[in-house]
Order: structure tokens, then C-alpha cells, then sequence
């Protein structure tokens, strides 16, 4: 073990310092499936030799399977790593002594008094109920809990929204390879703006980035016996199929023989030096088998010029994953090993309030100016939905800060949770009307709308006004035909 190269680290955070490679433990749920027990003892002792090797940082979450269980022990038993785990929440209102529960059952597992890093995944934007669980997180990392926050598959706009309205976010948990590409965009110079590491999954694409796949035929739906395998096969079929995919696993395998390494190094490798990445996380299926030699042999390898250029002229030839980051959760096509969200989310319960009067249905967003000035968010009337002017707020807060970017995204989640509410789509909206407060804020606010509806293209009007609240600097309306 001496001479395998010792891991590089990474500050998160002034006073948390992780390995590069981060160890995931998601594969924990697959190794239960279908009611298998594991020795969660001995599951504890394997993550050992990681720590030993220097590999002492490891991802987990409250859904995978006894993965928490298994690192708690290994707490227990004197072993000392850095922990990040997740908290994924059914879809609908989160109180706060939900989210404080859901922290202290994790501290219970770990058998920690503190989370070091404690990431958010939000199942759908139009619910704003997403930002009162940061908020409420936010208050538990200010008590100590939780010693700091991340996102779990954040879009950029989302990202944005969360950070310009003071939730402190170190780092966006992403899938991010050779073979998506999305995060390399507007995501990394969101980034790098804004000082959030990305911690990029997905690196090796469910393994098909390595030898064991190289020279084979197009796997089988039984060969596809992982959730991981069935999940990334979705993402190949998505680029172009397995014979393009092969145009890319020729260039690694190529780079990978020139160093001497494996192809996983140079998957790893190509993406730990991506400017925005803090680190790569690669599965370990803890007790049945370790990739620790190779994993460290990750940290020799220097790609030059030549390398790069082999790999990004067969990443050029792959159709793009569609979207941005996490959208495979939160819209068609859904890239998981289902293929849709059905081993994820149950239902989608309506973002807000209706009430039903006669052949019209109107929808209420909790704002209390609505009962005071006599108005409802949005109202229905056979097939045409009106929705009112909105602004950035929620309850009494102003979501964005001075980002008017920010506020705009906001705005456009309330507008889309009113329309989804009554039955209806963003896709269905037909005209816009678009008021800033600042005419500086006018190309700002069209770049955000451009994001969200430049696939629907409605009809729009974008004028300078003055708004009532001094925090508003954008105001929305929309119409709408189902």
C-alpha cells in the first residue's frame, strides 16, 4: 500500500477537508434488494481499508438502504472519516420539525452529534415547500447539527435561487463524465461565481466506462443487473446508442493503454480536473469488492493536450444529454433504472390551494395579500387559465435577494405551481407580461425567461415599471389554454 498514491484532498469548507475520490455507498440499497440482509458489522470493517489508503471520505443517504447503519458503526467502532449524506423528502409541505427529525434520525444512524455535510434533493421547483426545508436546514446548521449544506441534482437556475437568497451552499452533487456533459456549462461558471464545488457522480457511468464493457456486445436486459447499469444504459441510449458510445470508450481506452491505467483513471481523472469539480464519487459495493489500488492510480495520471483533444473529439460525437443538471429527475426523458420516478416518488401533490366556484376554479398561493385585496394567484375558466401579477415572496420572506435573475426563476416556480394546480403545464402558457423595477435588470430577467420558455416561445411583453414592494424587482403575469 505504501507506494499507491496517496489521494488528493479538497477543502469544502474552511473546516472540512475531503478525499477527491469519494467513496459512495448508494450501491449499500442494491446489495438489499429483494429482502437480502447484510452483516452490517462486517460492511463497517471494509470501509477501513479506504481510510487506511486515504480514501476517508464516503456518500451515503437516508434512502440508501443501511448505508448510514453500516458508517455509524464504523463511528462506533473508533473510525474516523468525514460522512456526507443526503435527505430526500416526499414531495409536499415540510414543517420544520419534519426537517429536524429527519436530521436527527441521520445523527442517530451515524452515531455523530454533528452531519459534516448534509445534501438537499428537491423532487419539483414549482413546490416552494423546497426552500422552507433549506431554510429550516439552514437554522439547524446554525444550532450545530449540521455543519454545512449541500444540493443534490440543483439545476443552475435553482442553484442561483437558493444562494442569492443566503442559504449557504458549499457544493451541488451532480452527475457530470465524458458522457454528460451538462455540468461543464452554465453550471461550472455558476460555480466558480459563486465558490460551490461540484461533487460529480455518474463518473464512470454505472461501470460501462471501463474494461468490463469495452469490447462486448450491447447488454442485454438481464446483463443490465445493477439499478446503476439500468440507469446509464438509459443515458447511452440517450447520447446515440452503445455503437457511438464505443467511439467514446475507444478514446479512453486509447488514452488509458498510452499512461499505462486503467480506463476508470482517465474517466476520473478528466473530470476531477474540471475546474469547478471537488471531487469524484465512485461507488463501492463495501465487502464483495475494493478498487482501492486502482482507484489511487487516479492521482498519477496527468492528461496533456493530446489526451484531452482524443477524448473531447468523441465526446463532440455524442448526442447531448438533454436539459440541465438533475432534470432526469424532474422531466422527461427520466434517466433512471426505471425509467421513470416510480421506485422514487409516489405522487406530486398540488403546490397550492384551489376551491372550486361553479364553472371556475381559482387558486390561492398563501400570500396574505390575496384575501386582503380580494384576488386569487391564478383562475381557471373552462379551458383559459389567468394567472396574476407575481413577485419573488414567500410568506414573509423575499426569495432571490438583489438577483433579479433569481427572483425571475422564483416568480416563473410560482407561476408554473399555480398553473399545475389548476391541471395545466408551463407549456401551456401563451403570453407573458414582464415587469422590472430597474430597466438595468431588463436583459437579466429576459435571460431567465429565455431559460424556462424559450421551448414554448408565448407571446410577451417586457416593459419598466415601479412595483409596489421595494424588494420586487420583477413582476409576472401569464395567460394560459389547456
Amino acid at each position: 500500500m505504501a507506494s499507491i498514491p496517496r489521494p488528493e484532498r479538497r477543502k469544502l469548507a474552511p473546516d472540512l477537508d475531503i478525499s477527491r475520490v469519494v467513496t459512495g455507498l448508494w450501491q449499500i440499497a442494491d446489495m438489499e434488494r429483494g429482502g437480502r440482509e447484510l452483516d452490517l458489522d462486517a460492511a463497517a470493517r471494509a470501509m477501513q481499508p479506504y481510510v487506511q489508503a486515504g480514501f476517508t471520505t464516503f456518500d451515503m443517504a437516508d434512502h440508501y438502504g443501511s448505508a448510514e447503519e453500516i458508517a455509524g458503526r464504523f463511528v462506533a467502532s473508533g473510525g474516523r472519516a468525514e460522512l456526507l449524506t443526503k435527505w430526500v423528502p416526499e414531495p409536499g409541505p415540510i414543517q420544520r420539525e419534519t426537517v429536524r427529525t429527519a436530521v436527527q434520525r441521520a445523527l442517530r444512524r451515524l452515531r455523530r452529534e454533528r452531519i459534516d455535510l448534509l445534501q438537499f434533493h428537491v423532487w419539483q421547483f414549482s413546490n416552494p415547500s423546497w426552500l422552507d426545508a433549506l431554510f429550516f436546514l439552514d437554522e439547524l446548521r446554525a444550532e450545530g447539527l449540521v455543519g454545512h449544506l449541500g444540493a443534490v441534482n440543483f439545476d443552475t437556475a435553482h442553484l442561483r435561487v437558493a444562494i442569492a437568497s443566503g442559504i449557504p451552499l458549499v457544493s451541488n452533487q451532480v452527475v457530470f463524465s465524458l458522457l454528460d456533459r451538462r455540468a461543464a456549462g452554465r453550471m461550472t461558471d455558476f460555480c466558480r461565481e459563486h465558490g460551490v464545488q461540484l461533487l460529480a457522480y455518474g463518473t464512470l457511468a454505472g461501470g460501462f466506462l471501463t474494461e468490463r464493457w469495452r469490447h462486448r456486445a450491447p447488454p442485454t436486459e438481464g446483463e443490465r443487473s445493477t439499478w446503476s447499469e439500468m440507469k446509464y444504459h438509459r443515458f447511452i441510449e440517450t447520447i446515440g446508442g452503445w455503437e457511438r458510445f464505443q467511439g467514446l470508450a475507444r478514446a479512453v481506452e486509447s488514452v488509458a493503454r498510452k499512461h499505462g491505467v486503467s480506463m476508470a483513471n482517465v474517466a476520473c481523472r478528466s473530470i476531477l480536473d474540471e475546474p469547478a469539480v471537488g471531487a469524484v464519487i465512485v461507488g463501492a459495493r463495501l465487502g464483495e469488492r475494493s478498487h482501492l489500488e486502482d482507484n489511487a492510480r487516479t492521482f498519477s495520471l496527468v492528461l496533456d493536450a493530446e489526451d484531452r483533444k482524443a477524448m473531447a473529439d468523441a465526446t463532440a460525437a455524442l448526442a447531448p444529454i438533454p436539459g440541465d443538471c438533475g432534470d432526469e429527475y424532474r422531466r422527461p426523458p427520466y434517466l433512471t433504472a426505471t425509467g421513470d420516478l416510480s421506485h422514487h416518488v409516489q405522487s406530486f401533490p398540488a403546490p397550492y390551494q384551489t376551491r372550486a366556484d361553479g364553472d371556475r376554479v381559482r387558486c390561492f398561493s398563501g400570500t396574505p395579500w390575496e384575501p386582503l385585496a380580494g384576488y386569487s394567484r391564478a383562475v381557471r375558466s373552462g379551458s383559459r387559465i389567468s394567472v396574476s401579477g407575481t413577485t419573488a415572496s414567500h410568506g414573509s420572506r423575499a426569495i432571490g435577494g438583489a438577483d433579479a435573475a433569481a427572483q425571475t426563476h422564483f416568480v416563473i416556480d410560482k407561476i408554473e405551481g399555480a398553473l399545475e394546480s389548476l391541471g395545466a403545464r408551463l407549456e401551456d402558457v401563451v403570453r407573458t407580461r414582464v415587469f422590472v423595477s430597474r430597466i438595468q435588470d431588463w436583459e437579466a430577467v429576459a435571460r431567465a425567461h429565455g431559460e424556462r420558455f424559450g421551448h414554448i416561445q408565448p407571446a410577451n411583453t417586457l416593459v419598466e415599471a415601479k412595483l409596489v414592494s421595494a424588494d420586487a424587482l420583477v413582476e409576472i403575469e401569464a395567460d394560459a389554454e389547456v
